[in-house]
């Protein structure tokens, strides 16, 4: 099993008589809102996801990540972290902030460390490689308060999500794959339905580890894709009909999709490895969107990362060949183009769109009867 990412797992979940008392004084202490794509952040950093974190980013982490992809610290890491707000004197380095959710719920505290502007445009180009306003990371980055705010937090209680029985945090996923005797785990991100060149995939990687992490992506998505509760139950069927039950494991991931391809790559790999991986599944494409990235961008940006301490799994292409009968890779697949057929995630979007169900050589049958029969499948 792989250390945490900075050598120690990071827990801020207060309890006692200091959470007792700071939930008491909570409505008379200054707050600070978030939404709930930042609650989930805060839960992260919390909960030793986002480890060696153990708040929202100062302008020293920040300008490092933005600069170099690495903390201050010098600890790879790829996508800055931090809360946007309006209007700079509102707040005070050192004062303690009560954080709130959407609902105006206390759930946080927060130790303000520093209060910086920045540069949104630099940001959108450093982070996600463009300034086109259509890429969506960077809509998001231009529509951003102006300032930043930054200092240690702690979590004063549990978020919830319709999702529970799927919530495992590191501290539980390495207490479980201990259990279970694994010492090589490989995790696998995915915010899709399963499909057989998915499966092709995992299982070849499981083949040389003792067991595998699915962790699909829950929280705010671009529209059109699949949504969480829909994925969750076709890997339910996927796995309750065609896994070993003590060679996988699922649960999700709740944060946001940034769609920042290789750095966002470098940032999922990280957190599998809190979660105790050895290994990550880094596809064709990984965390992209449009053509803004090179098919391979993701996986040639780890060769700048040797000290990530995750071992990347990588995986050209993969098609069903018509000769092979199966999902096949060009590694092993002496066959011609005319004989292969992409496993198209689009494609097969659209043939749920117009009540239509992949065929046995693209998707598990169980798996796209269950798609199939859901009323609402995609983001709106």
């Amino acid at each position: 099993m792989s250390k945490p990412h900075g050598g120690t797992l990071v827990n801020r979940m207060l309890t006692g008589k200091k959470k007792d008392r700071l939930l008491e004084e909570a409505e008379e202490m200054k707050s600070l809102q978030l939404n709930s794509e930042l609650r989930k952040d805060a839960f992260n950093i919390s909960t030793g996801v986002y480890s060696p974190l153990e708040g929202f980013m100062v302008q020293e982490d920040f300008d490092n990540v933005l600069e170099h992809s690495r903390l201050s610290s010098d600890i790879a890491w790829t996508l800055p972290i931090v809360i946007d707000i309006p209007e700079k004197d509102e707040y005070s380095v050192g004062e303690e902030v009560i954080l709130k959710d959407e609902n105006g719920e206390s759930f946080g505290l927060m130790e303000v460390e520093d209060i910086y502007g920045f540069d949104k445009e630099e940001m959108a180009e450093k982070i996600y490689g463009t300034d086109d306003i259509e890429h969506p990371g960077v809509k998001k980055t231009m529509q951003m308060n102006d300032y930043l705010i930054g200092g240690e937090i702690y979590q004063l209680k549990e978020n919830t999500t319709p999702f529970e029985k799927y919530h495992l945090k590191p501290m539980e996923t390495r207490i479980l794959f201990k259990e279970k005797g694994w010492r090589t785990i490989v995790g696998f991100q995915t915010r899709n339905v399963p499909h057989l060149g998915h499966e092709y995939v995992q299982k070849t990687a499981l083949t040389f580890v003792d067991g595998i992490f699915i962790n699909p992506i829950i929280g705010k998505k671009k529209k059109g894709d699949y949504l969480d509760e829909v994925i969750l139950d076709a890997y339910d069927t996927l796995m309750d009909n065609y896994y070993l039950k003590d060679r996988a494991v699922m649960s999700i991931l709740e944060a946001e999709m940034r769609y920042a391809g290789p750095k966002e790559a470098i940032f999922h790999a990280i957190m599998r490895k809190n979660f105790g991986c050895t290994h990550f599944i880094v596809g064709r494409d990984h965390a992209g969107v449009g053509d803004y990235y090179g098919p391979y961008a993701a996986q040639d940006i780890f060769d700048k990362f040797p000290d990530i301490g995750i071992t990347p799994v990588f995986f050209k292409s993969f098609t069903y060949c018509e000769k092979c009968s199966g999902a096949v890779d060009g590694f092993i697949c002496p066959h011609d183009d005319e004989h292969r057929e992409n496993f198209s995630g689009t494609k097969m979007r659209k043939m749920f769109k117009e009540g239509k169900t992949p065929p046995a050589r693209m998707m598990r049958p169980e798996v796209a009867k269950n798609v199939a029969e859901k009323e609402h499948k995609f983001v709106e």
